[in-house]
């Protein structure tokens, strides 16, 4: 502890730097809590549920105001009324909220039956709604589901717990993020990420969720409908993700509310795919040499040689450490919430890392009885360390013979297997650097005004700073150039990149009760956004001295040097508006409409129209449902409407110039030739969908249910495409594609078990997609992303499919006989190596001969919680997975069917010898004779089973022996615990093109990346 007081004193002494941003920081964090409210009536009481057990935590907040209070561990509550109603609203998840008028009365007591799911109120587009008032399909996240089990990002929480969206980690390393579909990819050229809103600013598809602190969070909604997302227009067709920020609403009682919240976690290395020992490499590698006709590179002794695990030598179990101070509260005309975080995390990876500084402050405060003004501010800075190595080239790229260093202590830079320079790893820790550094603003400022009840007119102004820097610089005593006598210096690069936007939000909206019968709700608003980045990049090459590495690139050799620089920006204008309207509370329509302009496209093309239209039938509320007992609650509902992609950057539609140097007169000259065609007729691709939905609350509100069938078509797709080459081009990107998605949703909430002292809560979320390609502009198949050896598409977009298939040649083991190659018609063959299917017959294995081998989306994605309350203890598991997908491993040619000079997997003990003449595994050395096609060994079954995270929890009694102190919770907790899965790399989830670039499409393919690490937390939160 005294270890981790000392290091947190360090980094706010050292870390944010001048002093005076730090000094201002804390001016602001205690300004902003130094405030407090006068006494005037006071109520008091007690909550107990339906079965007299009190309840701890119950939201007491006078009705029309920012005050309130909670209920201590006893179920007491005490709360100091303000100007205003004097009606007291009772509220708690998972009970049905009530409303107590004071009248006079000093004490209060009241009791909570178990509500439903329905009752909660979810963000939606611009607004709040009762879920039982909803017509669109929104997921909703909780803050303690997102703070119970403690994580670096709030991305990764939402895994397995919305049904219809599916997150994948595609990498384990610091830091990184996840690539998230929700019902499906949309496009191919666009992004397929959803778009992200934080407390109603759009930050967009690519924001890094590592600027925001995870336990700031009050909720997260996803919204995946027509209804739900046609308010953000263009930009809503791949979901909307809405994540809203804690505030001081309902702290009350004049004093501010601290919370303490600190966490220490180990990593853990998971487990490791298998490989062949040391001795069973080495009799590989020899084998290989020897049927290739080359001397065997080891031919002493296996004992003899070194035995360097590369994994071992390069990895660790890895630190966490997290600490959160936060003070809220709330007065007549106040609330407020600030926030400090420090969060450091060290990488399995030797020199990876990532160090995190968040501040946070929420305001509101109500300037009259009608106006209304407040702020949030998010200001972080992040260091981060980029592995200076990557797992999958420790793991299966050396051989445990290599030596680390020569003879003299000097690193070894030379492979002798393999005849060529040697990257050790070790050397770049020591001699290497590759950092980023990350400052990000984010905040908005709003004017809200109320001149009647029943009208609220709203503007917000929200800018956005983000200023990145990456530093890169590479040793002069790299040893793999020592070794080749390469002496020529080290290299460096610093890139920057520096964004600046705004977004300005005004919406007007009025609500009123028509009669008993008839309420309308009617939204308006227009929206305005702007960004632009700076990109500037130098770099650096012949820098002799290693004294300066990236701070000085001018001590570098100048004819080297390169200097690039970028602008880019864009910017939206939008309008939009929804009407909600009810009939009697049993029939609800919804209509909303947007349309948005985009500098993107060109003139004609820059503004379109996105509307859609919801209704929803409460038939539980209908004569004939009532004097049932069985369900409570019961929703029909349906929406059809369009939304869009913007798909594209900025300048696409326009030609750009580049360098073409010519000759005249016998002189080169330098000069510039168009790169690509215009295309002013670009437009947004378009998704149009389709959802219904039953939701259901039975047995009392034990059991909630909903289930969610939807279709959704996208056209207009933008797409390369072939056009004749008398153009001087041979592609034109071109809206030509379209695609659809079809699946279903089903949540399942159940309260098992809810007696005095146990409590047995289950969550089930099932979900399904079918994905295929309806058009690709005229042509069958398109493919991706091409094998960068042998040069055939392992991937393709083919008319029929899903988005995208891995193809390639059928594996039919090995030839087993000279005559069974003979009868083939096949060359260049031999007895014990790969046998590939010739499926058209011509004697020669090529694309001609690709089959579909699978994909990479599951048939069924699950999760599956379970949480058990018995007095004071808190227990729960959450698992999650995939069943039915495919992955495609890219390690298995060079650590399956190639040569000797890299690790194998331990599949090849039992590889094809003379000995074993019926083994379907191909023999050592083959691959010098046969060429190896991306083939059906690759695909592998994605399918698996996590124990994603499990939490054990003691709730410390307070009451009477901590005096000041309303809550203290320690807990221990692991995320990642076990993995069952049959694919080689152990790991299905990763992703070796991330989430961007080719990886917006090309899921599910594996290499060994960076992995997920186990980890093991124990954590304590006090609340005074």
């Amino acid at each position: 502890m005294y270890r981790f007081q000392k290091l947190w004193r360090k980094t706010l002494s050292e870390k944010f730097s001048p002093p005076s941003i730090s000094h201002f920081i804390l001016f602001l964090f205690l300004t902003l809590t130094s405030f407090s409210v006068i006494a005037q009536e006071v109520v008091t009481g007690s909550i107990t549920s339906a079965d007299g057990e009190p309840l701890i935590g119950v939201n007491v907040a006078q009705k029309g105001t920012t005050n309130g209070s909670i209920s201590d561990f006893d179920g007491n509550y005490s709360i100091t009324l303000v100007e205003g109603e004097k009606v007291l609203v009772f509220s708690y998840i998972g009970y049905a909220s009530i409303e107590e008028v004071v009248g006079g009365r000093s004490s209060i007591d009241v009791t909570l039956d178990e509500g439903t799911l329905l009752e909660e109120v979810v963000v939606v587009g611009y607004g709040t709604q009762k879920k039982s008032d909803l017509t669109g399909s929104v997921a909703s996240v909780g803050a303690e589901e997102i703070t119970q089990v403690p994580s670096s990002r709030v991305d990764q929480v939402l895994q397995g717990r919305a049904a219809g969206v599916q997150v994948t980690q595609v990498s384990g390393a610091p830091g990184a993020g996840t690539a998230i579909r929700v019902r499906g990819g949309n496009s191919i050229t666009g992004s397929n990420e959803p778009l992200w809103v934080i407390d109603g600013i759009v930050v967009g598809t690519n924001f890094n969720l590592n600027n925001i602190n995870p336990n700031d969070i009050e909720s997260l909604e996803i919204l995946k409908d027509a209804s739900s997302i046609a308010i953000y227009g263009s930009r809503g067709a791949n979901g909307v993700v809405l994540l809203t920020t804690k505030s001081g609403s309902g702290v009350g009682s004049g004093k501010p509310e601290i919370s303490l919240n600190v966490f220490t976690s180990t990593q853990m290395l998971p487990e490791l795919p298998d490989r062949l020992t040391q001795e069973e490499q080495i009799a590989f590698t020899n084998e290989s040499a020897e049927f290739r006709g080359a001397a065997a590179p080891f031919p002493g002794d296996p004992s003899s040689y070194p035995n360097n695990d590369w994994v071992d030598l390069t990895t660790r179990s890895a630190q966490i450490y997290n600490a959160d101070l936060s003070l809220a509260g709330s007065s007549e005309n106040l609330n407020y919430y600030n926030s400090l975080n420090y969060f450091n995390q060290e990488g399995l990876i030797e020199s990876s890392g990532i160090e995190k500084f968040i501040f946070r402050s929420n305001l509101d405060l109500d300037l009259t009885n009608k106006l209304k003004t407040g702020f949030r501010i998010n200001v972080s800075r992040l260091n981060q360390d980029n592995a200076l190595t990557s797992f999958s080239a420790n793991a299966f790229g050396t051989l445990r013979t290599q030596p680390v260093f020569n003879d003299d202590g000097s690193y070894n830079g030379f492979d002798d297997v393999v005849g060529s320079p040697f990257n050790n790893p070790l050397a770049n820790f020591d001699l290497n650097t590759n950092q980023t550094f990350t400052n990000n603003l984010l905040a908005t400022a709003y004017l809200q005004f109320n001149p009647t009840p029943a009208w609220t007119i709203r503007s917000t102004f929200s800018p956005e700073i983000n200023n990145t820097k990456r530093n890169r610089f590479n040793s002069s005593q790299t040893p793999g150039n020592l070794a080749i006598g390469v002496t020529d210096g080290g290299t460096a690069s610093v890139r920057t990149v520096a964004s600046t936007g705004w977004n300005n939000e005004n919406t007007i909206q009025f609500q009123t009760d028509i009669n008993d019968n008839n309420s309308l709700t009617i939204l308006g608003g227009a929206s305005f956004q702007k960004l632009y980045t700076e990109t500037t990049e130098a770099s650096a090459a012949g820098i002799t001295s290693d004294a300066t590495g990236f701070n000085n690139l001018g001590n570098s050799n100048p004819t080297r040097s390169i200097v690039t620089s970028g602008f880019s920006g864009f910017q939206i204008a939008s309008f939009f508006g929804r009407i909600n309207y009810d009939y009697k509370n049993k029939y609800l329509l919804t209509l909303v409409g947007r349309t948005d302009g985009s500098s993107v496209f060109a003139e004609g093309n820059k503004y379109e129209f996105y509307p859609s239209i919801a209704a929803a039938w409460k038939i539980s509320e209908e004569a004939f449902m009532q004097g049932q007992n069985l369900v409570s609650d019961l929703k029909l509902r349906a929406s059809l409407g369009r939304s869009g992609n913007q798909a594209i950057g900025p300048y696409r539609t326009l030609g750009v110039l580049t360098e073409a140097n010519t000759t005249l007169n016998g002189a080169e000259v330098p000069g510039l030739t168009l790169g690509r065609p215009s295309n002013p007729n670009l437009k947004w691709e378009t998704t149009t969908s389709f959802d219904i939905a039953l939701e259901a609350s039975i047995l009392n509100g034990r059991v909630f249910t909903e289930f969610n069938y939807y279709y959704k078509e996208t056209n207009d797709l933008l797409l390369d495409v072939t056009i004749p080459r008398q153009t001087g081009f041979t592609s034109q990107l071109q809206n030509v594609g379209a695609l659809e998605n079809r699946g279903w949703e089903l949540l399942i909430n159940s309260k098992n078990v809810s007696s005095n002292n146990f409590r047995w809560n289950s969550v089930v979320t099932l979900s399904s997609n079918r994905n295929k390609i309806l058009d690709l502009g005229g042509q069958e198949f398109i493919d991706v992303v091409v094998d960068p050896i042998i040069g055939s598409g392992n991937t393709r977009l083919i008319v029929g499919q899903p988005v995208p298939v891995f193809t390639g040649v059928n594996y039919l083991g090995t030839w087993k006989s000279q005559e069974e190659i003979d009868a083939s018609g096949l060359t260049a063959q031999v007895v014990g190596g790969s046998r590939f299917e010739d499926l058209n017959g011509d004697g020669i294995i090529s694309t001609e001969d690709n089959v579909i081998l699978g994909n990479p989306f599951p048939d069924l994605i699950f999760g599956f919680e379970n949480s058990f309350s018995y007095k004071n203890f808190d227990f729960s598991f959450f698992i999650q997975g995939t069943v039915g997908n495919e992955v495609y491993n890219l390690s298995m040619r060079n650590h399956y069917f190639n040569r000797g000079e890299t690790v194998k997997f331990g599949d090849l003990r039992d590889r094809w010898t003379e000995n074993n003449p019926n083994s379907d595994i191909p023999r050592a050395g083959a691959d010098s004779v046969t060429n190896t096609p991306p083939n059906s060994e690759y695909v592998e079954d994605g399918s698996h089973l996590r124990l994603k995270a499990i939490r054990f929890a003691y709730n410390i009694p307070t009451k009477g022996v901590y005096e000041g102190i309303k809550d203290a919770t320690i807990a221990l907790s692991g995320t990642n615990l076990l993995l069952f899965s049959s694919t080689r790399l152990i790991e299905p989830e990763a992703s070796n093109f991330g989430r961007s670039g080719i990886g917006n499409i090309a899921q599910g393919y594996l290499s060994g990346q960076y992995p997920n690490p186990r980890v093991v937390t124990l954590s304590l939160n006090i609340t005074l």
